[in-house]
C-alpha cells in the first residue's frame, strides 16, 4: 500500500468529520435574524408634557417623519438610546448566551443609525446591512416614562421599512444554520420580497428558515399569507405564544390549534407565559415550566429573549426539551427588569442550569 503524506491525511480526516456532522459544522452563524431596526428612545416624562403634545398617557402614537423629528428634538439631552425592535433583540441574546449571531435590518446613514449599529456591534452581533442615504430618518420608539412607570410611545417605522432583496445577502444565509424573521416584516411589499428571498437561500444552502407571527393583528393582516408560508414549506420553524397560534388558526380551543400547527408546520415553538413553553416536532409534544421570576417588571421581550435560547440550542443540536428550557431561561431573565435586552450574562446562566451557553 502507498504512504499516504501526513498533510493529505490530515485533510482527509478532516473533511470526513465535516461530511460525518453535516451542514452544521460549517456555520458562520448560529442564528441570523431579519426585522425591523428601531432605536428605543427613553426619558422622563416632564409635567405637562403630555397634554401640551396632545397626547394620551400609555398609548402608542404611530407617528410621521416631522413629528418624529420634532418629538426628539424636544428629549433631554441624558435620554436613553438603545438598539431594538423584534429580531434585533432575539439577535442580542443569542450573543449573551455565547451564540454567533447576525442581524439584517435598515437604518439610516444618521445619528440613530449610528446608535443602532454601535450598540449591535459592541454586543457581538454581525451587522453589515447597508444604510439608506435619502429618504426617511432610522426608526425610532420615543419612550416618556410617567413616575408611576406607565409607558407613552411614539413609533416611528421609517427607514426599516426600506428593507429589500438587495439587503439579503447569500453568503450570510447560507452561513447560518437557522435564519429567522418577524412577521412585521409583512407588512412593507419590499420587505415581503426580501423574506423569501432569505427562506430561498437558506433551504438552497440546507439551512432551517424560521418566523414568528409577532403579534395577533398581524396575524388578522395576514392570515392566509401566513397559513400559506408554513404549508409551502417556504418555513420550517414556527415561533407564537398562545393568542397567535388561535388567531392564525381562529379558534378559542389552544388544543385544536396545537393539532393543526402540528400538521402544518415541521417544527413550532409556542410560549404560554406563566405556564412556561411547548415545542412541537414530527407529532411529538414537549412542554416544559416557566422559570419563577421573584416579580415581572417588563414583559417587553420576552417572546423574543425565548427566540433566542431556542434557536441556539436547535442550531447545536439540543433536544426540544433543552430548547425549550434554554428559551424559558432567557425568557425569565429579560422581564425580571425593564427593558427588552438581558443584563446579566445568559451564558453563565445557561451553564448554571446545565444549558446550552
Amino acid at each position: 500500500m502507498p504512504k499516504i503524506a501526513p498533510e493529505l491525511y490530515i485533510l482527509y480526516i478532516a473533511w470526513v468529520i465535516l461530511k460525518e456532522l453535516g451542514p452544521m459544522a460549517q456555520t458562520r452563524f448560529d442564528v441570523l435574524t431579519i426585522g425591523n431596526a428601531i432605536v428605543d428612545v427613553i426619558a422622563p416624562l416632564a409635567p405637562g408634557f403630555l397634554d401640551a403634545e396632545g397626547m394620551s398617557e400609555g398609548i402608542m402614537h404611530l407617528i410621521d417623519t416631522d413629528r418624529a423629528a420634532y418629538l426628539y428634538g424636544k428629549m433631554p439631552a441624558d435620554k436613553r438610546q438603545i438598539s431594538g425592535g423584534s429580531a434585533a433583540n432575539t439577535a442580542a441574546g443569542v450573543a449573551s448566551l455565547g451564540g454567533r449571531a447576525a442581524f439584517v435590518g435598515k437604518v439610516a446613514n444618521d445619528p440613530l443609525g449610528d446608535v443602532f449599529e454601535t450598540d449591535l456591534k459592541s454586543i457581538g452581533v454581525h451587522y453589515d446591512t447597508s444604510r439608506l442615504i435619502h429618504g426617511a430618518l432610522t426608526a425610532r420608539s420615543m419612550i416618556f416614562l410617567s413616575p408611576d412607570g406607565e409607558r407613552t410611545m411614539n413609533t416611528y417605522l421609517g427607514a426599516c421599512h426600506q428593507l429589500t432583496e438587495a439587503d439579503i445577502k447569500e453568503d450570510e444565509i447560507g452561513g447560518a444554520a437557522v435564519t429567522y424573521m418577524e412577521g412585521f416584516l409583512w407588512d412593507p411589499q419590499e420587505a415581503k420580497k426580501a423574506f423569501v428571498l432569505a427562506a430561498h437561500y437558506a433551504h438552497k444552502h440546507e439551512r432551517a428558515a424560521a418566523f414568528t407571527l409577532s403579534d395577533p393583528f398581524c396575524v388578522d393582516r395576514f392570515r392566509d399569507e401566513f397559513l400559506d408560508l408554513i404549508k409551502s414549506k417556504t418555513i420550517d420553524y414556527v415561533f407564537a405564544n398562545v393568542h397567535e397560534l388561535k388567531s392564525l388558526y381562529q379558534t378559542d380551543d389552544l388544543a385544536s390549534a396545537v393539532r393543526e400547527i402540528a400538521k402544518d408546520a415541521e417544527m413550532a415553538a409556542i410560549t404560554m407565559g406563566a405556564e412556561g413553553a411547548m415545542a412541537i416536532h414530527n407529532g411529538e409534544i414537549v412542554s416544559v415550566p416557566a422559570f419563577p421570576v421573584a416579580k415581572v417588571e417588563d414583559a417587553t421581550g420576552a417572546g423574543d429573549l425565548f427566540a433566542s435560547g431556542f434557536l441556539l440550542a436547535i442550531a447545536r443540536g439540543q433536544t426540544l426539551e433543552s430548547a425549550l428550557k434554554t428559551g424559558c431561561l432567557a425568557a425569565s431573565e429579560v422581564i425580571s427588569h425593564i427593558g427588552a435586552r438581558p443584563v446579566l450574562d445568559l451564558q453563565a446562566m445557561a451553564q448554571h442550569h446545565g444549558l446550552v451557553g
